[in-house]
């Protein structure tokens, strides 16, 4: 697929410096990595959000604005492919009742079976933020997430000096308004980088058939190997062990939502609900 942007946020460049003292780019150095999303509904091209990242850092909301579970899935998922370790921190921790704690508890039990690392925040009362700060030190850390999560007042509370713009909960849909309008990178004092990303509508699964969809869902990778089929979409197919482990509480019925989701490209589910 064809890229919008020749250039992305953690690109390593050669330059010139002209005699008017502006620089000119002379050569684009190969990336690590990348990670990408669609530019447009309907557009074949994509986006590339950011190049050469140690981590992805996905900052999701239970409440005020909520996260959709599918929503994290996807980034995660984007991550497997591009190899980058996930993290998830589920922020405003302040605002957790016992009732949505223990739910909150539950969906991070089902995240580091699988793997991933998670981190309940508060940049209200200072829950974790040590955490937080002790994980972004030295790296290029990626922060996603839907708008309102709390991003940049997380980052704001790790650095200071940073004073990132935030923006208010829309009382009417509980849901975020856009304060951050393109990828960013910031240096933090302690050492290591942030970027930035707006809140993100439609982060990044881009073209991926049954089989290498299902490989980036670690859970299900060594399970399918027990199908019957050895090109078992896990939809439809008789004795599918992916099938098997949802029914029997061993896969998270949620997260295998998320995949039959990503595979039809379920317009219901479509991140591009999401602001």
């Amino acid at each position: 697929m064809k890229a919008t942007n020749p250039l992305a946020v953690g690109d390593y460049v050669h330059f010139e410096i002209q005699a008017d003292g502006t620089g000119i780019i002379t050569e684009l150095l190969d990336r690590k990595n990348y990670i990408i999303r669609k530019s447009t509904n309907l557009s074949k091209q994509v986006h590339i959000i950011a190049s050469n990242i140690d981590q992805c850092i996905v900052v999701a909301g239970m409440l005020m604005p909520e996260t959709p579970l599918e929503f994290i899935d996807r980034i995660l998922v984007t991550a497997e492919i591009y190899k980058i370790p996930a993290v998830i921190i589920f922020n405003k921790s302040d605002l957790f009742t016992p009732e949505l704690l223990e739910y909150t508890r539950e969906i991070e039990a089902e995240y580091i079976k699988i793997g991933y690392n998670c981190i309940e925040t508060s940049a209200k009362t200072g829950h974790n933020l040590d955490k937080v700060a002790t994980l972004l030190k030295d790296k290029v850390s990626l922060l996603s997430g839907n708008s309102g999560v709390g991003k940049s007042t997380l980052i704001n509370s790790i650095d200071s000096n940073l004073n990132l713009k935030t923006g208010k909960i829309s009382d009417a849909h509980l849901t975020g308004k856009h304060t951050t309008t393109f990828a960013e990178m910031f240096f933090l004092e302690q050492g290591g980088a942030i970027i930035d990303t707006p809140g993100l509508r439609g982060f990044g699964v881009v073209d991926l058939n049954a089989e290498d969809l299902s490989g980036n869902f670690p859970e299900f990778f060594n399970k399918s190997e027990n199908c019957q089929y050895n090109n078992c979409t896990h939809t439809h197919e008789p004795k599918c062990a992916i099938k098997n482990a949802v029914d029997s509480g061993d896969i998270a019925w949620w997260r295998y939502r998320s995949y039959v989701s990503m595979l039809e490209g379920d317009t219901k589910h479509r991140l591009d609900d999401y602001e």
